[in-house]
């Protein structure tokens, strides 16, 4: 098949190639990673040094790949990943004849130390780039952010971000990320004088809001950089159906999550759950409104694969069960967010399957293998193609982040299904505990209210 751009990826292209350093803020879906790799190829035919693309694990994997495998016309591009183990990444960096590599965020450290000042890489591509949004200069901030900026304007040339969410959190989300592109002219040398100039603190004491004509000054410093293109003015979308599925939850079920949200304590059974501050409150509920809650009392342990947790109740899994015999047989992408709702849903749906790091798993799905897949929005977000598979995703645990669940339904969403030819509205099944955090979490995505300000919101109409 020929890549044959369409009008939005030739915007695309001629912007990256237009500027050394440059920004891409597309929609979801719109073919960024192809259009990027044309830009690479003509930069080829005068830069004679390779590009690195860093991305998501998966991504970097699979999707950079298999996208130049998918056009004919780019398929003379050879694009190498440099993951696995240690004696296989260097194993990859020697590979001279290719001229993209991809590497996964978490390898950078790793990458930079390797190659010391024989790094090879012209052209720098920051794939879903709000992955670099926590760098601050002076050495604080996100590690895998801190290692390449000690070359990002010495040694490379050039750096494109791409993202299709570049400020899921609010605005504060662009200081590092556009630091990589013109090293703090625009948007202030620091991050604290970028703070100082258009934020102060909330009128509640937490956090920071915006000063008056702050968005309109901070976008106008960014328009020479970056290029906005919005899925709705290109094509005809379907908006998503969200289907709100209400779970009520079992008598001795909500007496157990008032007593959390009174008490920050509850015993079940043997059992002792205790909440140290009210960020951990907000994580015990949310597990007991989905059916478990992790027992032990630290909350670190909820990262473990065997830490301890109790089941409370079933109704989100009977809410589940009713969505697949609504769907009579039609695919289901199932969002969970606790290692508890997984193996209590792998339990009851012995049939399904998980998302995992074998590629061989998306190709069952996008082929009408898979029945029922289960998905962490962290892990199933940002590049990969799932809707050949489906057009049904069910939320059965919710969460704060904004950017996971926009990527988990964008895998499938209205832009993919419009532009893989199906004619089809993609169903938001959106399974909630009613009276609930859960419904805190589906305000906070809905519009920009702090966590905080829900949380104490919540708090004053129980009268806790």
């Amino acid at each position: 098949m020929i890549y044959t751009p369409r009008p939005y990826q030739k915007l695309i292209s001629a912007h990256e190639l237009e500027l050394p350093r440059a920004g891409v803020w597309a929609g979801m879906g719109m073919g960024k990673t192809a259009s990027t790799l044309s830009s690479l190829d003509t930069l080829s035919l005068t830069e004679n040094r390779p590009a690195l693309v860093l991305a998501p694990l998966r991504v970097a994997r699979s999707t950079w790949p298999d996208e130049v495998a998918k056009w004919s016309n780019l398929s003379h591009m050879e694009v190498r990943p440099i993951i696995g183990s240690a004696d296989e990444r260097k194993a990859a960096v020697r590979d001279r004849n290719a001229g993209v590599f991809t590497t996964n965020y978490e390898n950078l450290p790793w990458l930079v130390d390797h190659l010391g000042d024989r790094w090879p890489f012209g052209t720098v591509v920051s794939d879903e780039s709000t992955r670099m949004k926590s760098f601050r200069l002076g050495g604080s901030g996100g590690r895998r952010a801190r290692s390449i900026a000690k070359i990002a304007h010495t040694k490379i040339s050039r750096w494109i971000n791409l993202t299709g969410t570049p400020s899921p959190n609010g605005l504060q989300d662009l200081w590092g990320q556009t630091w990589f592109l013109d090293a703090g002219e625009r948007l202030g040398r620091t991050y604290t004088a970028f703070e100082q100039r258009w934020f102060r603190k909330g009128y509640n004491g937490f956090g920071l809001e915006l000063l008056p004509s702050a968005q309109e000054q901070i976008e106008d410093r960014l328009r020479d950089l970056h290029i906005t293109l919005d899925p709705k003015d290109w094509f005809d979308l379907k908006e998503p159906n969200v289907v709100p599925v209400p779970v009520e939850l079992p008598v001795k079920a909500r007496a157990q999550y008032r007593a959390m949200e009174r008490e920050m304590f509850m015993s079940i059974g043997e059992h002792e759950i205790e909440a140290f501050n009210a960020a951990s409150r907000t994580i015990k509920c949310l597990q007991i409104a989905n059916g478990a809650a992790y027992v032990g009392g630290t909350d670190s342990e909820i990262a473990s694969d065997v830490a301890p947790w109790v089941e409370v109740h079933d109704a989100k899994l009977r809410a589940l069960e009713s969505v697949i015999e609504e769907l009579n047989g039609a695919p289901l992408l199932v969002a969970y967010h606790f290692k508890s709702d997984l193996a209590r849903l792998q339990k009851a749906f012995g049939y399904g399957r998980v998302l995992d790091n074998d590629p061989q798993t998306i190709r069952d799905w996008n082929a009408g293998k898979i029945r029922l897949l289960f998905a962490h929005p962290e892990s199933c977000g940002h590049g990969l193609n799932l809707q050949d598979g489906g057009h049904n995703i069910a939320i059965f645990g919710h969460w704060w982040a904004l950017e996971a669940y926009l990527q988990i339904l964008e895998r499938l969403g209205p832009v993919r299904q419009l532009q893989s030819g199906y004619d089809r509205v993609v169903n938001i099944f959106n399974i909630y505990a009613v009276d609930t955090v859960d419904e805190l979490v589906i305000a906070r995505r809905a519009g920009k209210r702090s966590v905080q300000e829900l949380i104490m919101e919540a708090m004053k109409r129980r009268e806790i």
